[in-house]
């Protein structure tokens, strides 16, 4: 029963990277995600930029970055332009402005792939664990048990794969916006 509860672990683990990969996926939206984590030299370190300045979202298609310390502007909008993300920043006075491209429609549908690839790839890794749990089921020597452990088992597999069909058909959704 154990290896039941840790399977739902395990699972609730997986969406959660399921959900983090797909916010790093770009949609017509901005989201800090997109450029949090690009390191900047700032001091001689490589520093996320997330740690150097708050990012905010103007809608419809721009991130605004203000650093905390003013000498450190150049730095960040270089590293956004060398990241190579589609995008380029302009400083304006005291803070970095980016404006996300309008997605074309063929770069909607690349987006779209890649959403359904990295859920499959997820879907692999449940596969592995579902089948080691059902390796130590067919051991139960009680056939009761072994019985109502499939059948937990199963129901197990049905909520992820539920969950991971939302997730997959709200980003792509939101892709197409």
């Amino acid at each position: 029963m154990d290896y039941l509860n840790d399977l739902d672990k395990t699972f609730q683990k997986l969406l959660g990277d399921l959900r983090e990969e797909f916010s790093l996926i770009r949609t017509n939206r901005p989201t800090s995600k997109l450029i949090e984590d690009i390191n900047a030299i700032y001091m001689n370190q490589p520093i996320p930029i997330k740690q150097l300045g708050t990012i905010s979202v103007e809608p419809p298609r721009n991130l605004v970055i203000s650093p905390w310390d003013k000498g450190s502007i150049n730095s960040i909008a270089k590293a956004i332009d060398d990241a190579k993300l589609g995008f380029t920043s302009s400083v304006m006075g005291d803070v970095i402005r980016i404006t996300l491209p309008q997605l074309t429609d063929e770069r909607r549908e690349e987006l779209s792939r890649v959403v359904r690839k990295t859920s499959e790839e997820i879907r692999i890794k449940m596969r592995v664990a579902r089948d080691e749990v059902n390796k130590r089921i067919n051991q139960e020597p009680d056939e009761d048990i072994k019985f109502k452990n499939k059948e937990r088992l199963q129901k197990l597999v049905d909520g992820f794969n539920e969950a991971v069909d939302g997730l997959v058909g709200s980003k792509i959704t939101e892709i197409s916006q």
